[in-house]
């Protein structure tokens, strides 16, 4: 009998007839997404922002962590803060129109241990490679929606 690959993981989210807050479940895992109480939410979990930042900080401590591993070096721990803002083109003669306007997220990473100038310039670099940051910076990520009920 041939083995079947396995299935493609999916996200479900259910969000109710009055609330903001979302019920999110990926595989056998369940967790809350909402908004803060100031925009019509009961701030029982963090919002689609900070789960999109902590995806990305995530996979940049994991990518930094399994190539520092590799080359043995003496990194200790990483911390990786994130902020997400929109920002005008620089220089823009039209920025106060519709779509003048830039999505920024702004990384700061800070790599405990006795690591050389070389080895942190070296980790910032493949910081920008992992996995999530490439996709969200590919240009080329679509979004396909369908309405099956």
């Amino acid at each position: 009998m041939p083995i079947e690959p396995p299935a493609t993981p999916s996200v479900l989210v259910k969000v109710g007839p009055e609330a903001l807050l979302a019920e999110i479940q990926a595989g056998r895992h369940t967790y809350l997404i909402d908004e803060p109480v100031a925009v019509g939410g009961q701030d029982r979990g963090p919002t689609p922002y900070d789960l999109l930042l902590s995806a990305l900080g995530a996979c940049t401590a994991i990518t930094l962590r399994l190539y520092a591993t590799q080359k043995s070096w003496p990194l200790e721990g990483i911390e990786v803060r994130l902020r997400h803002q929109r920002v005008h083109h620089h220089d823009c003669e039209k920025c106060e129109q519709a779509g003048e306007m830039l999505e920024e997220i702004q990384k700061e990473l800070r790599l405990l241990g006795p690591l050389t100038p070389e080895q942190r310039q070296r980790l910032q670099l493949i910081s920008e490679k992992c996995p999530v940051q490439k996709t969200l910076t590919s240009g080329a990520l679509r979004v396909v929606t369908t309405v099956v009920g």
